[in-house]
């Protein structure tokens, strides 16, 4: 089921269970962005779905950290907030005696409320925070934890947020792309042409893709961004075709469909051409439509979530929302840490480690700037689902 935890090569945990530092395999990247895509982030004055719930403390350890998530947010936000709180207490049952204990803290879904509780939990004596989930509630949550000197492992997928000491566990679009990319190079695809929503997810992705291609030796055929109206992206993008031999789509699984429709419709044979798009793609209507079998698309390896999800439903007797995998992993790292690294084990050398570690959703690392990588599988579009194609790495390169 897990595989040891290396916070560095030579430091290997002492047996399965207690180096569990996280569980090798993993799922759909981009479910999990799709969930945090559609997740309800409240306005700075947000109307809560309930009363604000009380701190809890879970362990008994001797290393504080402090988890802060949106547990009385408005919207689904909190629904998330419950079921990542149920993964956090999951990856402490089965870490063998974890000198860890979590203080738990409501922020809300505001940033107020998120500083709010990151200073409670610095009072308290937390030595690291983990959360929060939504963009606007990380420089808050930031600018305390600097104040002590203590670093943050936030779950938002916003790279702007990241920086120094604060860290993103989370799956950031660019890893999509970059993964995507480099695979279709190295089955020969050379001429690249791209269709991406005209937003801040869009803006993520043309400045990875036009990135990675340049990286790999490519060239761009075509590039396009769209609003409501898709079709004068997608006409344009059809011409293009014509001297493109890959086309990336990123976006989620319903407009996906919509604009492989919104070509098909401009005169575009996408069977001449491999689509390529991103972890958005792991959803049931990409596999249902006809114009996107056999497209590939960035992602964990899933079989890493199914075990996951399996417990959870043991435990919790209910499905876990895909982010919850990110509070599991979070826990189950600052608990191998805690074990292993003894007064550095939260310090920025041992956080940002080359090999990086390994959890529920497959490999990744920090990077000195904050952003994250994470080694990702590709996967084939097919009716039944997602079908692996090149499998995800075992290791980091430099």
């Amino acid at each position: 089921m897990t595989v040891p935890f290396k916070p560095k090569p030579e430091r290997q945990g002492a047996t399965r269970r207690t180096a569990l530092g996280l569980v090798i395999g993993a799922p759909l990247l981009g479910a999990c962005s799709g969930i945090q895509q559609t997740l309800t982030s409240p306005s700075s004055q947000p109307a809560p779905s309930g009363p604000a719930q009380q701190a809890v403390t879970i362990g008994t350890g001797q290393v504080k950290v402090g988890l802060i998530l949106p547990l009385s947010a408005a919207g689904n936000a909190s629904i998330a907030a419950q079921s990542m709180k149920n993964a956090a207490e999951m990856a402490l049952s089965e870490f063998q005696n974890p000198n860890v204990q979590l203080l738990i803290k409501d922020d809300a879904g505001s940033a107020q409320g998120a500083q709010q509780s990151a200073q409670q939990a610095l009072d308290e004596g937390a030595e690291i925070i983990l959360g929060p989930l939504f963009a606007a509630s990380v420089p808050a949550i930031a600018q305390a934890a600097r104040t002590r000197g203590i670093s943050v492992i936030a779950f938002s997928t916003d790279s702007s947020v990241a920086g120094r000491g604060v860290y993103l566990l989370s799956f950031l679009p660019e890893s999509d792309v970059n993964r995507i990319v480099e695979y279709a190079a190295s089955v020969g695809k050379r001429s690249f042409a791209a269709m991406v929503p005209e937003n801040a997810y869009g803006n993520v992705v043309e400045a990875a893709f036009k990135q990675a291609v340049g990286k790999h030796g490519g060239r761009i055929a075509g590039f396009e961004k769209y609003g409501a109206d898709r079709a004068s992206a997608a006409k344009n993008v059809a011409q293009s075709l014509r001297s493109a031999d890959a086309l990336l789509i990123a976006d989620d699984g319903d407009a996906v469909v919509s604009v492989a429709d919104a070509l098909t419709a401009a005169g575009a044979n996408l069977r001449n051409v491999q689509l390529l798009g991103t972890g958005l793609w792991d959803n049931p209507r990409v596999s249902a439509s006809a114009a996107l079998q056999g497209g590939l698309y960035a992602a964990p390896d899933p079989s890493g979530f199914r075990s996951f999800a399996g417990r959870y439903r043991a435990k919790f007797g209910g499905e876990p929302v895909r982010t919850a995998t990110l509070a599991y992993d979070a826990v189950a790292l600052v608990a191998a840490l805690a074990r292993t690294q003894g007064a550095q084990r939260f310090s920025a050398e041992t956080l940002t480690n080359a090999s990086g570690f390994a959890g529920i959703d497959g490999l990744f690392r920090f990077r000195s700037d904050g952003t994250n990588q994470r080694g990702l599988a590709v996967m084939r579009v097919a009716s039944g689902g997602g079908q692996p194609v090149a499998g995800s790495p075992k290791s980091f390169g430099a």
